[in-house]
């Protein structure tokens, strides 16, 4: 059989479990009043979390780094890597409480990049089941040997450290602080403890911590300072400059010694051209807007809990989730679809997730709020969606 009809099988097969996806068109940043597809909709789809995709000081420092150039013209080490990179860098380390940081152009290959620089052959990566592709790719890729534990189950975690005891290489110990498709923390007070009880090395995806959450002193640095830990108790931390920062790229920020190295032996840093200045700019500008002006993230607290204290009145299935992550479980990917269609009708983009991105069976709407979101939009996507449950239970009745 020749390719495309190979391809024209497998695109078939995908349409008819309704797992087919579709790109949607946006004229530009939601934030969160969205023109998708030439319609206006209210997006409760996006990772932008504290509406720094569309704030004046974002944009006007992306607008002035631009000035500098279009792009960064070659990758890091051979003549891509500009001060204002470098002054993202420390910033970065300031905001998470780290000795040092290091930009790469995308969450997905910070990930991958350093798991497969720290770890090899002989090694082992332990990893919670439900992270992100991108660590899950980084521990397939690398070469050390892989296993996995029941989500968030510290007993199981403990058990599959003792099997990665019984070798002589280093353990890696990699998961999600906040889960992007549950919105629920790692306990990682509890995985910390036990990554010291068997030497073995923390490495925390802070994609949907990083901004939002943090401690008394570092009221931005994410889940790990949020859980009271500090750079010996998780040594590597990644973050995104997409989602909270409202711009693109990713950092990962440690001791002194692990950004050396990841600069000498992270393969995605070292080939890859340096992000655009204009990127950096905005990260820049955004990141010390976590710092200076905290009404953003008590807003989005003020948002996620009157959400939740709604959706509880309305009945609706949430999932347990403290963050700006609240996923409303059905199962059923026909039923998603088709729910996320009529809020969709009702001027409500909201994204509908399904396999094999979650386990089969629990398909569900991922509503992403935002400190950008006004009261008023998040009781209008409450009663579409009761309304648009209440008339799926009635047809199934």
């Amino acid at each position: 059989m020749n390719l495309q009809s190979t391809l024209r099988r497998r695109l078939a097969e995908r349409r008819e479990r309704h797992l087919y996806r579709e790109l949607k068109t946006l004229a530009a940043a939601p934030g969160p009043a969205a023109r998708v597809d030439g319609r206006e909709l209210v997006a409760f789809s996006s990772n932008d979390y504290l509406g720094f995709a569309s704030h004046p000081a974002v944009i006007a420092a992306q607008q002035s780094g631009a000035e500098l150039g279009a792009g960064a013209t070659a990758s890091h080490l051979v003549n891509g890597h500009l001060q204002i990179h470098a002054q993202l860098q420390d910033k970065i380390a300031e905001v998470t409480g780290r000795e040092a940081a290091l930009v790469f152009s995308s969450g997905y290959t910070a990930n991958i990049g350093t798991i497969c620089a720290l770890v090899g052959r002989g090694d082992t990566v332990v990893s919670d089941k439900l992270n992100h592709a991108s660590l899950i790719d980084g521990a397939r890729l690398c070469g050390a040997a892989s296993l996995r534990f029941a989500h968030s189950d510290l007993d199981a975690l403990e058990r599959q450290l003792g099997r990665a005891a019984e070798t002589d290489g280093n353990i890696l110990v990699a998961v999600d602080g906040v889960y992007s498709m549950d919105g629920d923390c790692a306990p990682l007070a509890g995985i910390a403890a036990l990554c010291r009880d068997y030497g073995a090395w923390l490495m925390v995806d802070e994609a949907h911590g990083f901004g939002v959450m943090g401690s008394e002193s570092l009221p931005a640095a994410g889940s790990v300072a949020a859980a009271g830990l500090g750079q010996e108790d998780a040594p590597v931390v990644m973050g995104t400059l997409g989602k909270a920062a409202g711009n693109a790229g990713a950092f990962v920020a440690g001791p002194r010694e692990l950004i050396d190295y990841l600069v000498q032996f992270a393969r995605p840093y070292i080939y890859t051209t340096g992000m655009p200045p204009a990127v950096a700019a905005g990260g820049l500008a955004a990141t010390e807007l976590m710092q200076r002006e905290p009404q953003h993230r008590a807003r989005l607290r003020g948002n996620i809990d009157h959400f939740r204290a709604r959706a509880a009145e309305l009945e609706l299935p949430l999932a347990k989730s403290a963050s700006a992550i609240q996923p409303l479980l059905l199962g059923c990917e026909k039923t998603v679809m088709s729910v996320a269609a009529e809020l969709q009708q009702s001027g409500f983009l909201v994204g509908a997730i399904r396999p094999p991105t979650v386990p089969a069976g629990t398909a569900r709407l991922r509503i992403a709020l935002s400190a950008a979101h006004s009261e008023e939009q998040i009781e209008g996507l409450l009663e579409a969606l009761a309304e648009s449950l209440s008339a799926q239970k009635a047809a199934s009745a």
